[in-house]
């Protein structure tokens, strides 16, 4: 235990300097979209003087140098505090926090799709190795790769709740009011989601178990006459998890990332959607506030990614 809280120690400190470069990258390219809130909020207003747009952009900050910028924001991270939404007025943690929910539910509802479907076909494909079923499966894969999420999400739509009307339109429910009209209403984002991730850990289920079932004590262990399914199951399977669980440790960025199409396109009030919002409003302190919040479970993510490792495989120490 000694040694998991020294590793731990030491890698939630090397997340530091990434998370400052984090929020310099962030802040820098936030500063490159073209137009500002002034703009956006003068809109047509053509007749705006330049003594008023200098007065909105004293306001907001945006007159001073950009170090001068980055150090306001910056400082106000180190004390817990992301800033004000410039549009909406609230604190954007509050934002962020209201938004969780939902994007937490989409997430871990499309990796529990992916982990139910992508392991067994994986197996499956793998022990059944060049079968039809093997064929049907990669082909099914490689399928579900190659559409676009909101071209998946608009045909579901279009099929589940037009033609046969079996979940509500677009409008979502709190879990919390309605748990029923909740699950109704997420059935199809998570489905969206989790099948392109479903793909991606099927295919690595696959190679990584046949890599692993081509070792030599695994042909021992089918010499000693066990059977198929103990062979698979208690030798084979268990090694071969280090690679599949990298791939999810990925996939878990990107279901993030994959959020902001699919709540956009289920009109699901999450992080995603609040952070497109923001880009089309230019309000800085949301997008900031946005981008290192994800990067952060990114990053949290691919800790517990490197935990994992520990455990499956003994070679690999924790110091």
């Amino acid at each position: 235990m000694p040694a998991v809280r020294t590793y731990l120690l030491k890698r939630s400190l090397s997340l530091v300097p990434t998370l400052v470069g984090v929020t310099i990258l962030v802040f820098l390219m936030v500063r490159m979209i073209p137009g500002s809130i002034v703009e956006q909020m003068l809109g047509a207003e053509a007749r705006a003087t330049e003594e008023t747009k200098a007065q909105m952009r004293a306001f907001f900050g945006l007159d001073q140098p950009l170090h001068i910028q980055y150090a306001h924001w910056a400082g106000g991270i180190v004390q817990g505090d992301l800033g004000k939404s410039w549009r909406l007025g609230l604190p954007v943690s509050q934002l962020l926090g209201n938004g969780l929910s939902v994007t937490l539910q989409l997430t871990l509802g499309a990796l529990l799709i992916a982990l139910i479907v992508g392991i067994p076909l994986g197996v499956l494909s793998a022990v059944k190795e060049n079968t039809p079923l093997d064929h049907v499966a990669r082909i099914a894969s490689l399928f579900s790769l190659s559409i676009p999420i909101f071209w998946q999400a608009a045909m579901l739509i279009l099929a589940f709740s037009m033609w046969f009307n079996w979940v509500p339109p677009v409008e979502y429910a709190s879990p919390l009011k309605d748990p029923v009209a909740n699950l109704k209403q997420m059935i199809l984002p998570c489905i969206v989601l989790g099948t392109v991730v479903a793909a991606q850990v099927m295919r690595m289920t696959r190679s990584s178990l046949l890599e692993i079932m081509r070792q030599d004590y695994v042909r021992t262990a089918r010499a000693k006459g066990l059977a198929e399914r103990i062979v698979v199951s208690r030798h084979a399977f268990k090694n071969s998890l280090i690679p599949i669980i990298t791939v999810i440790g990925v996939q878990v960025g990107y279901l993030l990332g994959g959020a902001v199409v699919t709540e956009e396109v289920f009109t699901l009030p999450g992080v995603g959607r609040l952070m497109l919002n923001a880009v089309y409003q230019r309000d800085y302190p949301l997008i900031q506030g946005a981008i290192l919040f994800i990067a952060a479970l990114f990053m949290l993510s691919n800790l517990l990614v490197d935990l994992c490792y520990a455990y499956l495989d003994p070679r690999i120490r924790y110091d």
